[in-house]
């Protein structure tokens, strides 16, 4: 049989209340010529009774990944999957039908696409409300992605596609050596900036990275998220990641410790200035912690610490 044009991958560490509507969500497409790869990151629930459920249809393979980390995991499926197009759906996402359909489309018809995703839309568990402190820029940090209803080509690194719902082509992973394993989740850790990193290289390159409205997938809220200690350590994490981006650039020294300082205080600043406003105030005390997290690797780099996973 000839290699499918199109590999779906789901990465799954510990999600099996979650796996299964993804796994489905997939083997529903209306593209006629896929496969879905499921990468076992680990586990110690029931994932593989979840995908042992659905075996053994003909689209499905299970592959077991025991380095957990989102990037390694990411590359195991790489290596396993068989098409030219790899597209990537979170263990706790849902995609709508046509979601292989338009990114395969996207592709065929632009020879320098390297990376494309889609819309992504929040699902709340039964009784869940968003809480009023809740602003949208860190319900992106749940998933949240729109940028409109029309396509968009991404010029800038901060508007890249969501990696929950993320295509990218083979050869330009294949180019740069795939996911670097030092960015991207590592168990509980909240380190992120991989699809970040991974645009900023496309860009470099000649690449081009769009936005597909139409290529929707639904991420499901995990309640034990909807906390304001989770949103912190979210933020601390994401301090770090941005400082291991800079690493990665070269840019990194001195000059980090008076940008964060200065980021660090106007985060303090504007969440006092806003105390009336539930939402913006905790969006700038989140913004503020991230910077301390950002100033504490900074430091461990500068001290000898280096590009090591946490």
């Amino acid at each position: 049989m000839p290699d499918p044009q199109v590999s779906a991958i789901i990465c799954t560490h510990n999600r099996e209340g979650y796996l299964g509507a993804a796994i489905d969500s997939l083997l529903a497409q209306d593209f006629p010529d896929f496969e879905v790869v499921v990468v076992d990151n680990a586990s110690s629930d029931r994932t593989r009774e979840v995908v042992d459920a659905r075996m053994p249809h003909p689209r499905l393979h299970y592959v077991y990944e025991a380095v957990t980390g989102l990037s390694v995991a990411r590359n195991t499926g790489a290596k396993t999957a068989k098409g030219e197009i790899l597209a990537y759906l979170d263990d706790d996402a849902v995609a709508t039908p046509h979601w292989l359909s338009v990114l395969h489309t996207a592709y065929a018809t632009n020879e320098k696409l390297a990376i494309a995703g889609g819309k992504v839309t929040l699902l709340w568990a039964e009784g869940m409300a968003p809480p009023n402190w809740l602003s949208d820029t860190l319900a992106s940090n749940l998933g949240l992605y729109d940028l409109g209803n029309a396509m968009v080509y991404i010029d800038r690194p901060g508007l890249t596609p969501r990696g929950l719902n993320y295509s990218i082509r083979r050869s330009f992973l294949e180019q740069i050596g795939g996911f670097d394993p030092n960015l991207g989740r590592v168990g509980k850790n909240l380190l992120s900036n991989e699809e970040l990193h991974m645009t900023e290289l496309a860009l470099s390159l000649g690449w081009q990275v769009a936005y597909l409205p139409e290529a929707l997938v639904a991420h499901n809220v995990a309640p034990e998220r909807v906390q304001r200690a989770w949103f912190l350590n979210r933020g601390w994490w994401q301090g770090i990641s941005d400082c291991y981006r800079e690493q990665l650039s070269g840019t990194a020294g001195m000059g980090q410790l008076r940008s964060g300082g200065e980021r660090l205080i106007r985060g303090l600043y504007k969440s006092c200035r806003y105390l009336n406003d539930p939402a913006v105030r905790f969006e700038n005390l989140v913004y503020a912690y991230s910077q301390i997290g950002y100033l504490n690797k900074a430091v461990q780099g500068m001290l000898g610490g280096g590009m090591k996973r946490e």
